[in-house]
């Protein structure tokens, strides 16, 4: 188990990973720099507010009995809800993007590091931004 572990980490590093979304759809791209970026906070879409309070509801059941049992259940899903809303808030950036064309874009996204200044490809499918890479 941990070779396949080890080696399925190493076949995926140094590799862009692809949503399977992107499959047999063209794609478009235009290239600029980063003019600006700004730290912002994408809300909970509802989806870690209802894991955590299934996971909360779960892990209180098996506290307590009777009216014990009921309360740790209760405040298992609560404090469960809280925490999966919390963590799946992500961080992200909004990036000001001056294109080669001279037009001037605002595009958020997540989960990768950028500098002002910095050369990127935003990546379109359809009018909706699919990605943005550093060049």
């Amino acid at each position: 188990m941990l070779l396949v572990l080890y080696f399925s980490g190493c076949a995926s590093r140094g590799v862009t990973e692809v949503d399977a979304n992107a499959l047999n759809y063209e794609l478009n791209y235009e290239i600029g720099t980063i003019e600006y970026m700004k730290p912002v906070v994408v809300k909970d879409n509802g989806n870690g507010t209802f894991i955590g309070a299934i996971s909360g509801v779960v892990l209180g059941s098996m506290v307590g009995r009777g009216n014990g049992n009921a309360l740790a259940t209760l405040v298992g899903g609560l404090g469960g809800a809280y925490v999966g809303n919390e963590i799946n808030k992500a961080n992200a950036l909004e990036l000001g993007v001056v294109l080669d064309s001279g037009r001037r874009v605002v595009v958020i996204t997540k989960g990768k590091n950028f500098s002002n200044g910095e050369r990127v490809r935003i990546v379109k499918r359809n009018g909706r931004i699919y990605s943005v890479e550093a060049l």
